[in-house]
């Protein structure tokens, strides 16, 4: 019985958007293991500075999640997430007088105003996501260099200590924060606007036949994932401890590309937000092994030397065949379900010809 129990729920794991992400994510954490080996890798320490170094990527690649489910992909994810890094440090510095928390107020304020705008653009004017997005980088940018044209400023002491800190002794906050980010998201799984946008995903002209309002699906996305990228900004502004107007566009594309590897599909309708952490997971783990390895080399072979410009083709090329990878088994998966749906359903109709 207990056997026949795990197998179904393997099998149903199998199906599963995100089986495929988990399974390179948990090969990585493998391949670090034997790396670093148990006693090194699997440290309060470790774990707690893996979580303080990416947790921004972790939440802006949960953020970019839930356009993706729509169809949609918005490649100014970074810039957006500059922005709010930006408002955040240099509004103290402007004006003396304004508390720290209405500044970080008026930064998750913005951040919700330019999605929304970014949202409307998208849902009402239907100009393509891909060429919205592209004009908001440029027009997010020039906020951001006209706000701060070079890295300055500074974020208090108390906010990037509390970042770093580790509650109980072997909780980080940045674990935290994660945490309570997917539990706005258990929240949202709930209720019938993600059923929408899953539906919209899929097929938006038969969503719309339903009598779904695609416009409003797509606009709370929207708003949605200027809230997430509000708590990654902040995040990147306490563990950085000052602002960047250009820090976060390397972000776009890295959370991209932690959703395809995650297992969610560019067509739209098919992910959860198990598959951007197992992505962003992927790519996290994958950087700290390359950075070990090219650590570890010099000690084994006297006088070998290499830039950081190797380090990242490493890397690269590993996300590459990783994206290859899951492109190509998302397809298997999507069809094998397909098939098993049709089965059901030729098997039902057969039981009531039968009756």
């Amino acid at each position: 019985m207990n056997i026949l129990f795990f197998r179904e729920k393997f099998h149903k794991l199998q199906r599963s958007s995100a089986f495929t992400g988990l399974v390179l994510f948990l090969i990585v954490v493998l391949i670090n293991v034997i790396v670093q080996g148990p006693t090194r890798f699997f440290t309060i320490r470790n774990i707690a500075l893996l979580f303080a170094k990416n947790t921004p990527l972790i939440l802006v690649t949960m953020g970019q999640l839930l356009l993706m489910l729509l169809g949609i992909i918005d490649i100014s994810i970074g810039v957006q997430m500059a922005f709010v890094n930006v408002v955040a440090v240099m509004l103290p510095t402007y004006f003396p007088w304004l508390p720290y928390p209405l500044a970080w107020a008026a930064a998750f304020a913005g951040a919700i105003l330019i999605s929304t705008i970014h949202g409307l653009i998208v849902a009402l004017l239907r100009i393509p996501p891909l060429l919205t997005s592209f004009c908001m980088i440029y027009i997010v940018r020039g906020i951001n260099l006209l706000i701060m044209p070079k890295p300055q400023g500074s974020v208090p002491e108390i906010i990037y200590l509390t970042y770093d800190m580790n509650l109980l002794g072997f909780l980080p906050v940045s674990f935290l924060i994660v945490v309570a980010a997917y539990l706005i998201w258990t929240y949202m799984r709930r209720t019938a606007t993600i059923k929408h946008v899953y539906a919209v995903g899929g097929n938006e002209r038969n969503a719309y036949a339903n009598g779904i309002n695609v416009v409003a699906a797509k606009l709370k996305m929207y708003i949605m994932e200027g809230v997430y990228i509000s708590i990654s900004g902040f995040c990147l502004s306490a563990m950085t401890g000052a602002g960047n107007p250009i820090m976060g566009e390397s972000y776009g594309l890295r959370s991209i590309s932690a959703c395809i590897l995650g297992g969610v599909s560019l067509a739209g309708g098919w992910g959860t937000m198990a598959c951007a952490l197992y992505g962003s997971g992927f790519l996290v783990l994958i950087q700290n092994i390359v950075f070990q390895l090219f650590s570890l080399l010099p000690r084994l072979i006297p006088g070998f030397k290499a830039t950081s410009y190797w380090q990242n083709l490493v890397s690269d090329s590993i996300i590459l065949i990783g994206l290859a990878a899951t492109v190509f088994t998302n397809k298997i998966q999507r069809d094998a379900l397909k098939e098993g749906i049709l089965k059901q359903l030729g098997g039902t109709v057969k039981d009531e010809n039968q009756k």
